[in-house]
């Protein structure tokens, strides 16, 4: 590089540090609160999570999403009545999750306590052929912002129910809410509701 060029180059290097200096002075951090985005209305989901319970039957199996949800169920085994009146307020949420929407029928075979045996297809994608997100609060009380956006909005749990000779199928979402469900309880701020969506006695 030549002396003259020298000059030059150092000037060129000097303007452009000094406009990045001003560029970044001019541009003050944006420290201000961004708005909350609308949620996007209806709730609709594209996977779902599953499970499957047992109550008064023998050798129940399940078989859903190429997955035998009963396993241990299956054969001679006697699956016990619920363990209490409020049992399915424990079910929580289902374990296996991600199942895109929706792999064909759930195939159940089972005995009724009375020793008959039973074989049915129960159409989980025709039950739910909307995608639409069961839930039990208005809109209204929806937190701001919890489903923004035109995608999916939860996956939501479906449970499928095998108790003597009745199929219940259940599905449940976690809601946010705008206030607390238990007045003074600041963790109570969500609705999680069991909605019975289809039953069917054989």
């Amino acid at each position: 590089m030549t002396r003259h060029l020298r000059p030059a180059l150092r000037a060129l290097l000097l303007l452009l540090a000094l406009t990045g200096c001003l560029s970044a002075m001019a541009l003050p951090s944006d420290t201000s609160t961004k708005p909350v985005a609308p949620n996007h209305f209806p709730l609709k989901f594209k996977r779902h999570d599953f499970r499957a319970y047992c109550y008064n039957t023998i050798g129940c199996e399940v078989i859903y999403a190429d997955n035998n949800f009963t396993r241990l169920r299956s054969g001679d085994v006697v699956s016990p009545p619920p363990p209490s009146a409020d049992y399915r307020d424990k079910w929580g949420f289902a374990s296996y999750g991600g199942i895109a929407n929706f792999p064909p029928p759930a195939h159940v075979r089972w005995k009724s306590l009375d020793g008959v045996a039973h074989e049915a297809d129960v159409d989980i994608g025709a039950i739910f052929k909307d995608e639409l997100v069961r839930y039990s609060v208005s809109n209204d009380e929806i937190r701001e912002g919890a489903f923004p956006g035109p995608g999916p909005a939860t996956d939501p749990s479906i449970f499928l129910e095998v108790n003597d000779r009745t199929i219940n199928v259940f599905t449940r979402a976690f809601i946010p809410t705008k206030k607390e469900q238990v007045p003074g309880n600041k963790y109570s701020d969500s609705r999680e509701d069991l909605i019975l969506v289809w039953t069917q006695t054989y």
